[in-house]
């Protein structure tokens, strides 16, 4: 064999050796390198958080820091159709006025059945206010009414 035969199959050789072995640490590296599924949550979840501070505000101060406060003011709020064979029965209901004008939230404080109950929801759901506002800024606020079968 000439030895520019065995020079270059001598060349061949380590090369493969040398990318063999690269090929071997890069996988050990890998295998060391790579953290556990909790590890990569927890530094997934470390990146999203923020470290945010809230100053406590108790809810007095912030009632008592609106100095030009109006109630809502009814739009459209028909009476729901009631039949109850009983005249001295009502039905109680509590309420949110939202920022936007609509009932959120409605729930029965005293009923006079599952269907007359229903019947009163759904009308109160469709009433529509004008806002509250506190210094003249939309703010929810807190209604409660009574029906009476008549």
């Amino acid at each position: 064999m000439s030895v520019r035969k065995v020079a270059s199959l001598l060349l061949m050789a380590a090369t493969s050796s040398m990318c063999w072995a690269s090929a071997s640490n890069a996988s050990l590296r890998s295998q060391k390198a790579q953290p556990t599924l909790t590890g990569r949550e927890q530094q997934l979840w470390m990146g999203a958080m923020h470290d945010s501070k809230f100053a406590p505000m108790s809810l007095a101060e912030a009632r008592s820091a609106c100095d030009g406060a109006l109630p809502p003011e009814a739009l459209a709020t028909p009476d729901p159709l009631i039949d109850a064979p009983v005249s001295s029965t009502k039905v109680t209901v509590s309420f949110i006025v939202g920022t936007d004008g609509r009932v959120h939230s409605p729930l029965i404080l005293e009923g006079l059945g599952p269907s007359e109950d229903r019947i009163v929801l759904d009308a109160v759901r469709n009433w529509r206010y004008r806002p509250a506002t506190c210094n003249g800024i939309p703010t929810e606020a807190e209604g409660k009414i009574a029906f009476s079968s008549r």
